[in-house]
């Protein structure tokens, strides 16, 4: 087995497609020199990194009081997507893209890496706390979850998951359709403990959150040629909203009626995309609009197909909505020093321009204070972002909940 830590703490990593490709790990000293193949050989590093990524924001609840969302019969919640949702449950699958070592977690209670890709709570333990139901939500896959607990709800999500069935096989990682067959096994489990009439009514009353969608544009489509000679841009982005109006039909047909699907963060503004995609990335890191550009162009559609759906099935009880994470995150980004951010395009873990899981761990340099930081690693935020862009999307929530 391929020991990762000692790997990419020698003193000189090669990556294929960089002609030359330098990282001096253990001290803050850091030397890229890229050549013109950078444009066009970026496969393996984007492989590697951003599989466990996808549509890095959700949104985080930054209240601390339990009931804050106002009279709501919602008890339960249920989480589907990719790492942004994902609060361990990779720990339990063969693959190489986990978060259940330091220093991830290191603001977490106790300093627990649980395998949340990021230095404390996730968008859904927030929420959870929001809505009175628990504090944290627990992966589905813990073998140590307790009746109690399962009724409250649980994430399946999967870091590294995509919309396109093709990108969850790449980083070997759980589908949305296999997360949906597990949440049908929950049901079972629940069923068999409170009753099918009980659970019927905790499913019916619950809130579903759905957010993936990064890894099918930036591993798959950018990177790999096998979409790219099938789709155009804008195919691609048809094909992949096409998959989530059939999941969220799954979602339907087995009882969900409380539905947010979060769009596209500017995905030009992560700090891997910058490091690999600006022109000038040592010297001028702004974010890259021609990729956010896409992201816009999703965000779009998804938010009119949306709207569609939920005028389609309100008369049976649905509240369906888009939540908005590219207009939160562009402005925190843009206007770092407003709410008190000193940096916005590395991250806090290691140089903060490529490391990510694995390339994040304990030998890495961390910033002593990562609420000064929108990116924990170079993919995913902080706690302190995730509750900034939850903030601008609470009324969202709101209405979802409402009875």
């Amino acid at each position: 087995m391929i020991d990762y830590f000692t790997l990419i703490s020698s003193t000189d990593i090669r990556l294929a497609g960089f002609s030359s490709f330098v990282l001096a790990y253990g001290s803050l000293s850091f030397r890229v020199i890229m050549s013109s193949m950078v444009k066009t050989s970026i496969f393996s590093l984007l492989l590697l990194l951003l599989f466990l990524s996808g549509t890095i924001f959700i949104f985080q609840a930054k209240a601390e009081t339990l009931n804050n969302a106002g009279k709501n019969s919602v008890r339960a919640i249920f989480v589907f997507g990719d790492s942004t949702a994902d609060p361990g449950n990779n720990n339990y699958i063969s693959t190489a893209f986990k978060s259940d070592f330091p220093p991830y977690g290191r603001d977490f209670s106790n300093q627990i890496p649980t395998g949340r890709f990021t230095n404390g709570r996730l968008a859904n333990d927030y929420i959870a706390k929001y809505l009175g139901i628990k504090d944290l939500v627990p992966p589905y896959l813990d073998p140590n979850l307790k009746i109690e607990e399962l009724v409250s709800g649980v994430s399946f999500a999967s870091a590294g998951s995509g919309f396109d069935p093709l990108t969850p096989r790449l980083g070997n990682v759980i589908s949305l359709s296999k997360q949906l067959e597990y949440f049908k096994e929950y049901q079972l489990k629940v069923a068999a403990a409170i009753g099918q009439e009980k659970t019927g009514e905790l499913i019916r009353n619950a809130m579903f959150l759905v957010s993936a969608g990064t890894n099918d544009f930036v591993v798959n489509y950018f990177t790999m040629p096998i979409r790219r000679k099938a789709y155009t841009i804008s195919g691609y982005t048809d094909f992949c909203l096409q998959n989530v109006q059939h999941f969220l039909q799954d979602l339907w047909d087995v009882g969900a009626r409380r539905i947010g699907v979060v769009g596209l963060p500017p995905m030009g503004c992560l700090p891997v995309v910058i490091t690999i995609y600006a022109d000038h990335p040592l010297t001028s890191r702004g974010c890259v609009d021609s990729i956010s550009s896409v992201a816009q162009d999703y965000n779009r559609k998804l938010q009119n197909q949306l709207n569609a759906t939920q005028i389609r099935l309100a008369a049976n009880g649905s509240r369906i909505a888009y939540l908005d994470v590219y207009g939160p995150l562009a402005e925190i980004t843009s206007q770092g020093r407003k709410y008190d951010f000193d940096e916005v395009s590395r991250g806090c873990c290691g140089t903060g321009w490529l490391e990510t899981s694995f390339m994040c761990n304990p030998r890495s340099f961390v910033c002593p204070d990562a609420s000064k930081y929108v990116f924990w690693d170079s993919i995913h935020p902080t706690e302190k972002s995730y509750g900034l862009v939850f903030q601008a999307r609470r009324p969202t929530i709101d209405y979802i909940v409402s009875d």
